[in-house]
């Protein structure tokens, strides 16, 4: 599995994660060619089969001295075989480049196995934004992880 820097030409496969991962935000495919663009870091894990050459994404953003990540999916069958890890290292690692203290994200309360990843990734919850998501309308989680131990 190889982590690059999210494409143009990736884009229909990124929306096609996006689309069968209801949990998370459901952005459209101009949002992530602003990503391809440069406006906001994004990255696939690439080397998937022929058929499905991607095996995931994760969108991120600077904001101050924090990085922000805004969206992350792994391709079902894909999941729970480390594709996961390598985004969230690889966006870790950019923050590093840069001196974040912490990296912060929202996740839909009802996601346990979010959740879950997160707290292995060294996130702890940091508040709570009621009903802020919508399709159903759920409350969000806020998590924060400290950067500079965890990549020191």
């Amino acid at each position: 599995m190889r982590i690059r820097h999210l494409e143009w030409g990736d884009v229909d496969a990124v929306v096609a994660i996006q689309a069968a991962s209801p949990e998370i935000a459901q952005w459209n495919a101009p949002d992530y060619q602003r990503v391809a663009q440069g406006d906001m870091a994004g990255w696939v894990a690439a080397g998937g089969s022929a058929i499905s050459p991607l095996a995931g994404f994760i969108v991120a953003r600077r904001v101050a001295d924090d990085l922000e990540i805004l969206n992350l999916a792994v391709r079902k069958e894909a999941r729970r075989q480390g594709v996961g890890s390598l985004l969230v290292a690889e966006a870790l690692a950019w923050a590093k480049s840069y001196g974040a203290g912490r990296a912060i994200l929202e996740v839909r309360a009802s996601n346990e196995a979010a959740l879950q990843f997160y707290r292995c990734h060294g996130f702890q919850p940091a508040g709570r934004r009621p009903r802020y998501y919508q399709s159903p309308a759920e409350d969000a989680l806020l998590l924060a992880a400290r950067l500079d131990a965890k990549l020191a």
